[in-house]
């Protein structure tokens, strides 16, 4: 009987002990968490309230207008937005079929020797500055497209009602369609790689089973490949989306900055990003200020917006998968 009650502390303070990492550890990615949380709260907070005196001064009219003028403190978010979603929609269009490619590529028909090269320099594009590529585009790019490109839509499409519109005026190199261009070469190694290391985790068996009934390639990737990997897929979309959302300075080199909106995606724009890049550094009063940190915050509800829909979309593919 001795025996059992002095047993009985020592093993409790030996469960205790042991389990005091794991509490430790647990209590330090719940502070984590938490301060992310926290930092989003910040950010939100601050930008409501350097907002404040412009969304006062404007009511809704400001996310309607269409107007900016700091001579006159006139100012309203439609044209920085609209260039933002017409930009981000333009480099989604070119870069996920292009990322789904080179995915496809080197997972089904690259030889093995040449799959880490060819996806090291996929990833390399990640690594150069947005700024190196607004040089590129306003350099290189947009004289290709200004020659080349552009005319031949102009030509083509000039008599077919909408995309008419669509492609109308001079071509002048740059302009919306040239910041989508950017935008696409931008995103492609994120979308890539998450796509390329997605069709990876697919079982070998899977793929060499639907071989074996007699499936191509493409019915492999299409009916097999794709079906299991829906979920990193479009999670690799929205990271790209989110990349192209808020870039700035690869844009602001390329689009123009013109504070209108045209029909045609040839014409100048400009982007929420790009307006606060050019005129943070300018603005005179405290309306002009409230105004660029109002499109601060419409940026920054867009983007959240698009992640939580994305999340919410991942979470019922999840479950989906699941049933």
């Amino acid at each position: 009987m001795g025996a059992m009650s002095v047993s009985g502390p020592m093993d409790a303070a030996e469960a205790a002990k042991n389990t005091f990492p794991d509490r430790l550890f647990h209590a330090i990615t719940w502070f984590f968490a938490m301060l992310v949380l926290v930092l989003l709260a910040g950010v939100a907070a601050t930008l409501v309230q350097g907002s404040w005196p412009a969304l006062a001064e404007y009511g809704l009219k400001f996310f309607i207008s269409s107007a900016w003028n700091p001579v006159t403190d006139r100012y309203g978010a439609l044209v920085p937005v609209y260039g933002t979603l017409a930009t981000a929609a333009i480099a989604m269009l070119i870069g996920v079929p292009l990322s789904f490619g080179v995915a496809f590529f080197l997972t089904e028909l690259c030889p093995n020797r040449l799959k880490r090269p060819i996806g090291l320099a996929i990833e390399l594009l990640a690594a150069i500055p947005s700024i190196i590529y607004g040089m590129w585009g306003l350099f290189v790019l947009a004289p290709f497209l200004q020659r080349t490109v552009q005319p031949f839509l102009i030509h083509s499409f000039g008599g077919v009602p909408v995309l008419g519109e669509m492609f109308a005026g001079p071509p002048v190199g740059i302009g919306i369609l040239t910041a989508g261009v950017i935008l696409g070469v931008m995103i492609l190694p994120y979308v890539a790689a998450v796509m390329r290391d997605v069709f990876e985790t697919i079982p070998p068996s899977l793929r060499e089973s639907a071989y074996g009934l007699g499936a191509t390639q493409w019915e492999v990737v299409w009916y097999v490949v794709l079906p299991r990997s829906s979920v990193g897929v479009v999670g690799g979309i929205m990271l790209g989306l989110g990349r192209a959302l808020g870039e700035t300075m690869a844009v602001t080199f390329v689009i123009g900055n013109a504070h209108h909106i045209s029909g045609s995606l040839l014409a100048p724009g400009t982007t929420i990003a790009s307006a606060l890049a050019n005129e943070f550094t300018e603005a005179v009063g405290d309306l002009y200020t409230s105004a660029l940190m109002a499109l601060g915050l419409v940026l920054f509800a867009i983007t959240f917006t698009v992640l939580a829909g994305a999340k919410r979309m991942l979470i019922r593919l999840h479950q989906s998968q699941g049933s």
